[in-house]
């Protein structure tokens, strides 16, 4: 009898250890506020939080802005951080069209307007990074400082070559059929990226791939998403029309993870600003927030703590 008792306790240890995984995944500090905010034309879903010089996270394709939590929560000590979803991702508005990241760049733009602030910070990854530029591109007295991480900018750089690696064949996926394919196999498709970009797949967690897979598979979600990737050209041609107006001169930050970009995402940079430090992620692939969220943390937290 007290051996079973034993092994009960032992099995409740075990389930309340695990669930913290799960409670945990995208869970902003309790002082951030959830606000849905109207901006060019849709609505997005933003978390608020902390005080002091501001700080805007974009997140990528394959999350939302639940990615950004560890981030947001060290940087509110002495910042205020401004987390929104992408327009049709996550819990934001999903409008039908407006996924060029020029129209996106303003979303962000609006979206400060809202908060009433003025000049920001932008840290982003991925898709946030096409977004990210777009902005800090058509708003360069507002951006202090800008990180971007572990992914290309189209039309900037090497971005011909990128387009010819087999492992970005998802650039390329589209046809009346493709959301179709995936209806119902949200996460056997986003699988394929949260294990193939990843250093290490055991990084990107079961609790982390249910919750974001739960919310690519709300409607409309994969529409959306595929509306990003559909963007490209257009977001080329866009972006070299800024880069005709010159350089960015604030201070970037170009992260790649060991395992993925690597210095070729200071490469990209250095096509377009002026002033670029690149920093490589070890023992990391493309998930940097996942796979070393340490190492990711201090590297942007150096950055925007260093002095003008």
């Amino acid at each position: 009898m007290r051996s079973r008792l034993m092994l009960a306790c032992l099995t409740l240890l075990m389930i309340a250890a695990m669930l913290p995984a799960f409670a945990q995944v995208g869970r902003f500090p309790a002082s951030f506020q959830t606000r849905d905010i109207a901006t060019n034309g849709t609505t997005l879903h933003v978390r608020v939080g902390g005080s002091g010089p501001a700080v805007v996270l974009l997140h990528g394709y394959g999350e939302t802005g639940d990615m950004w939590a560890p981030l947001a929560a060290d940087l509110a000590r002495d910042h205020r951080v401004i987390v929104p979803d992408l327009r049709g991702l996550g819990l934001s508005a999903r409008p039908a069209g407006g996924y060029d990241k020029k129209t996106q760049g303003e979303d962000v733009a609006g979206l400060l307007d809202a908060l009433k602030v003025e000049r920001t910070d932008v840290v982003a990854h991925d898709i946030g990074n096409m977004v990210g530029y777009a902005f800090v591109a058509e708003h360069r007295d507002r951006v202090r400082r800008f990180v971007v991480m572990d992914a290309p900018i189209p039309g900037i750089g090497p971005w011909e070559e990128v387009l010819k690696s087999p492992l970005l064949w998802h650039f390329h996926f589209g046809g009346p059929d493709m959301e179709r394919l995936v209806a119902g196999r949200e996460r056997i498709y986003l699988d394929r990226f949260w294990n193939d970009f990843s250093a290490d797949p055991r990084r990107f967690t079961e609790a982390e791939r249910r919750h974001y897979a739960k919310l690519y598979a709300l409607p409309g979600a994969m529409h959306a998403g595929f509306a990003q990737f559909a963007a490209f050209e257009q977001d080329a041609k866009d972006n070299q029309a800024f880069l005709a107006q010159g350089k960015l001169a604030m201070p970037i930050l170009a992260v790649g993870g060991e395992k993925s970009f690597g210095p070729t995402m200071a490469v990209v940079m250095r096509a377009t600003a002026t002033n670029v430090t690149g920093q490589v992620i070890p023992d990391a692939g493309h998930w940097l927030m996942e796979e070393q969220p340490k190492a990711t943390i201090a590297a942007v937290r150096d950055f925007v703590d260093a002095a003008p």
